[in-house]
């Protein structure tokens, strides 16, 4: 099975000048990303694309902040992403100034087990 080739996120161009592509794992990836970092109403076409996660940023750490972020990453991968890959697991830690995020999922086209982590200072 050859690999699938997608617009690279963040955009940008290529040593030729054209726009950067992605294999298609890594796209999975950038897009996961996307749907975690963009707010509802950020995208003029897709307003309610997003996760909204930023916003607990702020919060006081609780049990409840966890959970309640945990179920609002998960649920947005699912609604956003469910027809590419299958997630298992989303972890959240809040701890200071950064917030980290752990997302197990299973790219649906290959069956290939993936393990992405990203981290965001607020």
């Amino acid at each position: 099975m050859a690999d699938r080739f997608d617009i690279a996120y963040p955009y940008r161009l290529d040593r030729r000048g054209r726009t950067a592509g992605s294999a298609e794992d890594r796209h999975l990836r950038e897009l996961v990303e996307q749907v975690l970092f963009t707010a509802p109403g950020e995208r003029v076409n897709r307003p309610e694309f997003g996760s909204g996660l930023l916003r607990f940023a702020f919060e006081p750490n609780s049990d409840v902040l966890a959970t309640t972020t945990q179920f609002t990453v998960q649920a947005a991968l699912q609604r956003w992403l469910s027809d590419r890959i299958e997630i298992e697991t989303v972890e959240v830690e809040n701890k200071e100034s950064t917030l980290r995020i752990t997302v197990v999922y299973r790219i649906r086209r290959s069956g290939r087990r993936e393990v992405a982590t990203f981290e965001h200072g607020v």
